[in-house]
């Protein structure tokens, strides 16, 4: 009888052990990918597109391909309302689940404040086109991961345009330009650099800070009319692009005359001003459109079954395929890892942080993908954590936007040491050192 009872026992142990077993093994196939958004405010016309489009491509890698080597992708949203203090909630709240494989802080001002955050908990931070524009440095942000752009190459390629629109970059000279920004982290990034353009072309800059979030800017654009400036660059975001369109139509300021970054180039920012926007230039950091074949891939797998995110006619938007394209960079960042440290096994935040420094996405990966059209190729390493720098210029017929065939490039030999030297000081202020070259191997 009491062995009868002791096998009983020991098999009831057993079963708990596989059960335990078994749930740890589920668990240990999972990819966690932490979604801050902001879906409420005045900032959700431009936020809630985004965050869809990285869901709706999470949620195509797993019907169509079953995951990433066998690992499903997970996701769980944090709403931030744009507010730094709540990111950082987010942040602290969603860092500990199993299997985080990186964080798209989804706002600049939120990514300054994890960037010393990141280097403990071990996570990489991916900031597409936005945050620190000195973390392209990999040598001094071993976490940053400020891919395809920054507000630095940004600024730059407009500067580039505008002296080639006017026959040269010595036409510069003597020209007024106005910066009309989000008075922010966010806003504020672009300023050195046009700064450092400014004394090197002679051109004269203005620079009118806004309110945030830019719901009224009446001054700012009073400000505008008595200086006329040769050109004004928008660096807005949320209801701040269209207000300041209606206030550049209400005074006569030519929207030709304005160009915007890539934050301000949505249909978002234009819908509403429709033919009062008509020759309203912005950055393209992507292409959009319905034909892409990642699109199609989403809409095929995702929207037809009835598992879209958000509506289906946003399918393909400005922001909802950056959407999609960030969050294809953290998928190949993670399958990257794989193919080093093992196919079929959920990564670390560290592993994958090995992953986002060693990509490599030619042409022929990126139309396999379906990203032919919408990116040009992407290739980083330990001390370039951008991997491109390249934008076109697209322009708002007041109904669409048009995008010009040219990608330009951010001019390495301005950019190169201002983010070196950025860097350094950076450093020294938090009394760091750069990475040694063997750390690049880890």
């Amino acid at each position: 009888m009491k062995l009868s009872k002791l096998v009983i026992a020991a098999t009831v142990v057993a079963a708990g052990a596989a059960s335990l077993s078994t749930s740890a093994l589920a668990q240990a196939k999972e990819q966690f990918f932490p979604l801050l958004s902001y879906r409420t405010g005045p900032y959700a016309p431009n936020g809630t597109p985004w965050a869809n489009g990285k869901q709706d491509y999470l949620k195509m890698i797993n019907a169509r391909d079953g995951g990433i080597n066998g690992v499903k992708l997970t996701y769980e949203e944090c709403e931030t309302g744009y507010a730094t203090d709540r990111g950082v909630e987010c942040y602290e709240r969603l860092k500990v689940k199993p299997g985080v494989a990186m964080i798209d802080p989804q706002s600049t001002g939120i990514t300054f404040a994890l960037t010393e955050k990141a280097p403990i908990d071990k996570i990489p931070l991916l900031t597409v086109g936005y945050g620190l524009s000195m973390s392209a440095d990999g040598m001094a942000f071993k976490w940053n991961f400020e891919m395809m752009g920054s507000y630095w190459t940004g600024a730059d390629i407009i500067i580039q345009h505008l002296g080639k629109s006017l026959g040269g970059m010595d036409k510069l000279k003597g020209k007024k330009i106005a910066l009309v920004y989000h008075d922010s982290p966010f806003g504020k990034e672009p300023i050195p650099l046009l700064e450092e353009r400014a004394k090197m072309h002679a051109f004269d800059l203005q620079l009118l800070p806004v309110t945030a979030p830019g719901v009224e800017q009446k001054a700012t654009w009073l400000q505008v009319r008595q200086s006329k400036p040769d050109y004004v660059l928008l660096w807005g975001w949320g209801v701040m692009n269209s207000t300041a369109l209606k206030e550049a139509q209400a005074t006569g300021y030519p929207r030709e005359k304005m160009y915007g970054v890539w934050w301000a180039g949505a249909e978002p920012d234009v819908r509403d001003v429709g033919m009062g926007a008509k020759g309203y230039h912005a950055l393209a950091l992507n292409g959009s459109g319905k034909d892409q074949k990642v699109i199609q891939e989403i809409t095929k797998y995702v929207h037809d079954k009835g598992q879209g995110t958000g509506p289906k006619d946003e399918v393909g938007s400005v922001l909802y395929t950056r959407g999609a394209m960030i969050q294809m960079l953290g998928v190949e960042a993670v399958r990257r890892a794989q193919e080093r440290f093992g196919k079929g096994k959920v990564m670390t935040g560290e592993q994958v942080r090995w992953g986002f420094e060693n990509l490599n996405l030619d042409q022929k990966k990126i139309d396999a993908m379906g990203f032919g059209g919408v990116m040009r190729p992407v290739s980083t390493s330990c001390a370039d954590h951008m991997g491109s720098s390249w934008a076109r210029i697209q322009t708002w017929d007041g109904a669409k936007w048009n995008i010009a065939p040219e990608w330009y490039q951010a001019d390495e030999q301005i950019l190169k040491p201002m983010v070196k030297a950025a860097g350094d000081k950076y450093l020294a202020d938090k009394k760091m050192k750069r990475r040694e070259p063997a750390d690049c191997q880890s």
